[in-house]
């Protein structure tokens, strides 16, 4: 198999990369057919891959390439693009994947701050319940000011390891 970068590699051992870190993100809480197609699609240079593309690469249908899509979209894992002059599209995974995937899941947390402190009004901030909410409410503003701060952080650590990392192709995709 060549990527576009010139590079021959053992078709094989690429599937097995996509199936053994698949099977990582199975095991952390993602769906299996998303999580293949992410694999997938991490794992070309491009970072770039039209339903076709994908259903040949793993061996799933066009409705399981379909579906895993829309999940992933969802999670703000992949985009959607128009392949240019064509009706078709493609699915492209970005450098900064998981700085988006941790950003969607901030505004999760803030949804489950809200309901909680609706819930410690409703139950009574003294009652072992609502001590119990409290306390829920407590890490999980902790957890979301730790990870603003990591991702400051992390842009920093990301400029000075790849420099302008955008949209380049070839950069280092999901660091």
């Amino acid at each position: 198999m060549a990527e576009p970068s010139g590079t021959v590699r053992d078709p094989e051992a690429v599937s097995r990369f996509v199936e053994h870190f698949a099977a990582q993100l199975v095991e952390a809480g993602l769906p299996r057919m998303p999580a293949r197609v992410f694999a997938a699609l991490l794992a070309s240079d491009t970072g770039v891959m039209t339903s076709a593309e994908l259903g040949e690469r793993l061996r799933i249908s066009p409705a399981a390439v379909s579906g895993a899509v829309r999940y992933l979209a969802r999670q703000h894992m992949v985009s959607r693009e128009r392949e240019p002059g064509s009706r078709r599209e493609r699915y492209r995974v970005h450098g900064d994947q998981w700085y988006e995937a941790l950003t969607n899941r901030e505004a999760v947390i803030r949804r489950w701050e809200g309901a909680l402190r609706d819930g410690i009004a409703s139950l009574g901030g003294d009652t072992p319940a609502g001590r119990r909410l409290a306390e829920t409410l407590a890490f999980f503003e902790f957890v979301e000011k730790e990870v603003e701060a990591m991702m400051e952080r992390w842009h920093g650590h990301r400029q000075k390891l790849f420099g302008g990392a955008g949209e380049n192709p070839g950069a280092a995709p999901g660091l």
